[in-house]
C-alpha cells in the first residue's frame, strides 16, 4: 500500500464532506428564511414537496454526511497511531483494495462479513 495515496483518498474524502456538509447547511438556511416568510405555510402546495419534508430530508442528509465525518476523523486517528489498515477484529493488514474502495474501513473483508458489515 502506498502511504500517500492511502493518505491522499482521507483527505479528499474530508474535504468532499465538508463541502457537502456546508452546501447542506446553505440549503438548511435558505429553507429557514423561507419558513419564516411568506411560505410558511405551504402544506397544501400541490407543487411538490412541503417545507417540512425538504426540511426532514435535508436533516437527515447532513446527519448522514456528520457520521461519514465521524468516520473520516477516526480514520485520520488510526493513522496517527500507526493503526491505519489494520483489521480491528484479527489485527491483520486490510487489503489495499478494499482501503481505496472505502478508506475509513476499520475490518478486513472476512471480519467485515462475519460482523455483518
Amino acid at each position: 500500500m502506498r502511504e500517500a495515496e492511502m493518505r491522499k483518498l482521507l483527505d479528499e474524502l474530508a474535504a468532499d464532506a465538508s463541502a457537502r456538509l456546508a452546501a447542506i447547511d446553505a440549503d438548511l438556511e435558505e429553507l429557514r428564511a423561507d419558513r419564516r416568510g411568506d411560505q410558511a405555510d405551504d402544506e397544501h402546495d400541490p407543487e411538490g414537496a412541503t417545507l417540512s419534508a425538504e426540511w426532514s430530508r435535508l436533516a437527515g442528509l447532513r446527519d448522514e454526511i456528520a457520521r461519514e465525518q465521524h468516520d473520516i476523523e477516526a480514520a485520520f486517528a488510526r493513522w496517527e497511531a500507526g493503526e491505519f489498515g489494520v483489521c480491528q477484529d484479527c489485527g491483520k493488514p486490510i487489503p489495499v483494495a478494499r482501503l481505496r474502495a472505502r478508506p475509513t474501513a476499520t475490518r478486513c473483508v472476512a471480519c467485515a462479513e462475519r460482523a455483518g458489515g
